[in-house]
């Protein structure tokens, strides 16, 4: 992708007759776009391509069976801190009960 945005960089230079890329030889102009379709040829062929898309795809699938268990209440960390919560655990009065008297005193 870098050699890509390089070699527009430097076709936008010559054209626009920009010193001194616009005295440069049109191969040195040339020669980062041949360099990106050698590097996608390369990324294709060894798989570096798949992997990364494999990859993504894996991330989504982690994130939304993630989103699935909070959502169902079946997450242990989220459950811990709802059960906190209920017995009393925070800082807050939220969800106390009020305190019972024992019957002998």
């Amino acid at each position: 992708m870098w050699f890509l945005v390089i070699g527009l960089v430097l076709l936008g230079l010559s054209l626009a007759g920009i010193e001194p890329v616009s005295e440069w030889h049109w191969a040195w102009i040339a020669l980062p776009f041949g360099a990106a379709a050698a590097w996608w040829a390369f990324a294709d062929a060894s798989g570096l391509t798949r992997r990364r898309a494999e990859e993504k795809i894996e991330e989504r699938k982690r994130a939304r069976r993630q989103r699935d268990i909070d959502a169902l209440g079946l997450n242990p960390n989220q459950q811990k801190h709802v059960h906190e919560l209920r017995r009393g655990g925070s800082s807050g009065s939220a969800g106390k009960e009020p305190r019972r008297r024992e019957p002998g005193l």
